[in-house]
């Protein structure tokens, strides 16, 4: 299965996940998640198609990692949609999702079967998995923030429930973001002989930990709701450069993080 196929699965799986955001709504919300496994079976199974083609982990490029931002971004939302009841999480996560999807139907990229020598690692699929992962709750952390401000806006108070979803997305994604770190750090060692070189990815993923380290501070804190929302968006911004934005950068054209 190459990626000439992959908007045979891309539109049917987009179709399925915005009739499950907007049906979720309604009194049938059985159906609502029906469609969103099926959209979530569907996509995956490009996924496991294409890495059966192309010989290898679809992790590489930029539109690899784009395919399982929007799998595991949909898969999450579905998940914390089921915890926590919010509606608005599974129609967030799908819309999200589906746009991610529709960047790689615009924009396709050039798809090798093979790999730099430095990619050949038992470490290439848990790291990327474990970042990918932890962008995932983000997102929904960084959609449930704004969520929280229209309500403190809207009422002057804020919803305790929503801010234990929050928290919770964000330790648990903080923890991958994390694991992802130092798997790359054991990763480099073995590639490049130094765990940590402040190449400008490594900076910038610094950068970005370290602002959702200052939300769980402020939240620990127990003070100053506004601002620990409001860093959550900030965050996300800083994780967008770290994922996309440093690839564009001049000083990172020689990054050993861009192939």
């Amino acid at each position: 299965m190459n990626w000439n196929n992959f908007i045979w699965f891309a539109l049917p799986a987009v179709m399925l996940w915005f009739s499950a955001g907007i049906i979720v709504y309604r009194p049938q919300k059985r159906l609502a998640d029906i469609l969103m496994l099926c959209g979530i079976a569907v996509f995956a199974a490009f996924i496991a198609g294409f890495w059966i083609h192309i010989e290898r982990p679809p992790m590489r490029t930029m539109g690899e990692t784009r395919l399982w931002y929007s799998f595991f971004l949909s898969s999450v939302g579905y998940l914390a949609y089921r915890r926590w009841k919010y509606p608005w999480l599974l129609s967030f996560s799908a819309l999200v999702a589906s746009v991610f999807v529709f960047i790689n139907l615009f924009k396709p990229e050039i798809h090798s079967k093979n790999l730099m020598p430095a990619l050949q690692s038992e470490w290439f699929v848990p790291h990327v998995t474990s970042y990918i992962l932890s962008y995932a709750m983000f997102g929904a952390a960084t959609i449930g923030a704004f969520v929280q401000l229209r309500k403190v806006h809207r009422n002057g108070y804020s919803d305790d429930k929503i801010f234990n979803f929050i928290d919770n997305i964000v330790y648990v994604g903080f923890g991958f973001l994390i694991l992802g770190m130092l798997m790359g750090a054991v990763w480099a060692k073995e590639a490049w002989g130094h765990y940590w070189s402040w190449d400008p990815k490594e900076t910038w993923a610094f950068v970005t930990s370290m602002a959702y380290l200052a939300y769980i501070h402020i939240r620990l804190y127990g003070k100053y709701d506004k601002v620990a929302l409001w860093a959550l968006p900030i965050a996300f911004i800083l994780l967008m450069i770290t994922w996309i934005g440093v690839n564009y950068l001049p000083a990172a054209q020689g990054s050993v993080h861009v192939y």
